[in-house]
């Protein structure tokens, strides 16, 4: 049968249609995945976070809390002592974040970062073993003679601001060990290896069912200041800056503010 021209007009126009409809559902969904909360919006990446020893159990906390609400959003943490993580930074090490336990630490690659923002401050503790068996009171009695005590190494932030306050008082230690960082001296007190150690308040608060954490006065402390800035070779540097920013944020401070850490 042979159409007339006003069919065959009606076929090719029901044709056309039905060609239309799959295109226009393609259409629609890459509208969505643009303007939506998913990754093709610029929100999400992996992401690699060059953080301070202290930090490993919030950061792992905090971690796990922003990729909840951030879905796409990977984080992997790769933690050290604040001078070795500066070391990387300045020997090209791919990365997005650096936070540090002190604000000299960050100053040395800020040719590399964006501008720190002060997250959290914290304060140094003795360390002694469950019970504190040898009866440690105070700073002076890390100068005992048959006391074990371990430090963090001098280039560390924990042994700056070990020696910082060491000094203050006057007194004299002799460690039977320094320390890469902060983490490396709990350890040595959890295992026995050493009666007392210097970490920071929230160290010991990590550990308390292995270690007693004996308090040093604020007029004889020390207060550490945890910067977080973006690194600029970042190449996730909308994601990075969200990160950091969250960390300011009521949801990360509280993370960060339970685990010990105080107010910036």
């Amino acid at each position: 049968m042979t159409l007339a021209p006003a069919g065959r007009r009606t076929a090719a126009a029901v044709l056309t249609a039905a060609l239309l409809v799959p295109l226009a559902a393609c259409g629609s969904d890459d509208t969505k995945k643009d303007t939506g909360g998913s990754p093709a919006s610029g929100s999400a990446a992996n992401l690699t976070v060059l953080a301070a020893a202290s930090l490993t159990d919030v950061f792992k906390e905090a971690g796990a809390a922003y990729e909840k609400s951030h879905p796409g959003t990977k984080l992997t943490f790769s933690f050290a002592g604040s001078q070795e993580l500066v070391a990387q930074v300045s020997q090209g090490s791919p990365a997005d974040v650096l936070v540090t336990a002190d604000t000299k630490s960050m100053d040395k690659v800020r040719a590399d970062t964006g501008t720190p923002a002060i997250i959290a401050k914290n304060r140094l503790v003795i360390a002694t073993g469950e019970g504190n068996p040898h009866k440690v009171d105070d700073l002076k009695d890390l100068a005992g003679t048959k006391l074990k005590v371990v430090l963090a190494a001098p280039e560390v932030p924990a042994g700056k601001y070990s020696k910082q306050i060491l000094d203050k008082q006057k007194i004299a230690v002799k460690p039977v060990s320094q320390e890469p960082n902060v983490r490396a001296v709990l350890s040595k007190v959890e295992l026995g290896e050493a009666d007392a150690g210097l970490v920071y308040r929230t160290d010991a608060e990590s550990a308390k069912d292995k270690v007693d954490a004996v308090e040093i006065p604020d007029d004889q402390n020390a207060v550490a200041q945890y910067p977080a800035a973006t690194l600029k070779e970042s190449k996730n540097a909308e994601a990075a800056t969200a990160f950091v920013a969250w960390l300011s944020s009521p949801e990360g401070q509280k993370i960060l503010q339970d685990a010990g850490f105080q107010k910036p």
